[in-house]
């Protein structure tokens, strides 16, 4: 499997203008375990690519918390059925044919309110290239398995745990976890969806190694 430096941004902008340029609609999928880094890089990659790429977050289509209370499900927020996953493979089905004069909205989540947010990302029609990031953009179960065939590459991103579980339960404290509740909640929850994602690793197209 071809494998690239998360250092070598000039290379994988390249990469990734060559899939924005036949003048077709092109998805791009970024993912990897829960603090690799997805949200950084691609956030990264679109900036660099001047307009030719929108960014549209799989973690907008995390159930919202009342939601969730209600099926019981609050306490393992981030696995895959706390995601309405056949709605994100509806939004890539339809972002993948863009309709003239027809901008698409897509949802986004604000960490600070830790919900998502409809209608929050504009997708014009000219656009040729959306970057699509989250967890489970190789997961082959239940709905989530419609993902992958809706992606024309997905790159996984690879950073070692002795610096991924620190800046995850770092994050989870920024945002307002006391720290021993991030630490649980990482080796809980977060670690269990880790382990559920390197499981579609040998079906990515690209390996990133991370830093």
């Amino acid at each position: 499997m071809p494998r690239m430096d998360a250092r070598d941004m000039e290379g994988l902008t390249r990469r990734a203008r060559e899939l924005a340029g036949d003048g077709r609609r092109r998805v791009l999928g970024i993912t990897g375990p829960p603090g690799a880094g997805k949200s950084t890089l691609a956030g990264r990659l679109a900036d660099r690519l001047d307009g030719l790429a929108v960014l549209v977050p799989m973690d907008g289509f995390h159930l919202a918390r009342a939601e969730l209370e209600r099926l019981g499900r609050a306490g393992r927020k981030g696995a895959p059925d706390t995601f309405d996953a056949a709605g994100y493979a509806a939004l890539l089905t339809r972002l993948r044919a863009p309709e003239p004069g027809v901008t698409v909205y897509a949802p986004a989540f604000d960490r600070a309110l830790e919900e998502p947010v409809a209608g929050a990302v504009p997708v014009e029609p000219e656009v040729p290239l959306v970057i699509t990031e989250g967890n489970y953009l190789l997961h082959d179960e239940g709905p989530w398995a419609a993902v992958r065939p809706l992606l024309d590459e997905v790159w996984y991103l690879d950073l070692d745990d002795r610096c991924r579980v620190p800046r995850l339960v770092a994050r989870h404290v920024a945002f307002g976890k006391e720290p021993a509740h991030a630490e649980r909640w990482v080796a809980e929850s977060d670690e269990a969806n880790a382990r559920l994602v390197a499981r579609g690793r040998d079906r990515a197209d690209l390996v990133v190694r991370m830093t």
